[in-house]
């Protein structure tokens, strides 16, 4: 029954995220982090965005963290958002403890393949708990 309770709470912050969240010309990435333990946003939560270089490494482009909404806009810019494969990683762990819990996660990663069939905007939604997570992704149509 908590897992029916856990899940309709993710169903209904998607809904709200999907309306809450247009596409931003200059930020074409947008995320939105939610805290499954207290039914709320997860604010301050250490995000990096990378991307894979040519040699299969990952090329750090920037490092945020979500604002007291659980949201984070302005992690790259459309210049910076090219066609690749790109990482985003949470940072769980410092999350959790500052709550007072043990997470199982250090952090949480999200792979993701960008710009492939055109430019377009990517909002990711994650639901975090200490023991797992979950993302979904609203990908727009290709925009010019």
């Amino acid at each position: 029954m908590a897992f029916h309770s856990v899940l309709l709470a993710f169903l209904a912050g998607l809904a709200l995220f999907s309306e809450a969240a247009p596409p931003d010309s200059k930020h074409p990435l947008f995320i939105k982090i939610l805290d499954s333990v207290r039914g709320s946003p997860a604010p301050n939560v250490p995000v990096k965005l990378y991307k894979e270089a040519a040699d299969g490494s990952w090329e750090l482009l920037n490092s945020k963290q979500t604002n007291d909404i659980g949201e984070l806009h302005e992690l790259t810019t459309k210049e910076q958002f090219a066609t690749g494969l790109y990482k985003i990683e949470l940072d769980t762990a410092s999350y959790w403890k500052r709550l007072g819990l043990n997470p199982f996660h250090h952090h949480a990663d999200v792979v993701f393949t960008a710009n492939d069939s055109g430019y377009r905007h990517y909002s990711i939604a994650i639901l975090l708990s200490p023991f797992s997570y979950s993302t979904t992704a609203v990908v727009s149509e290709p925009v010019e």
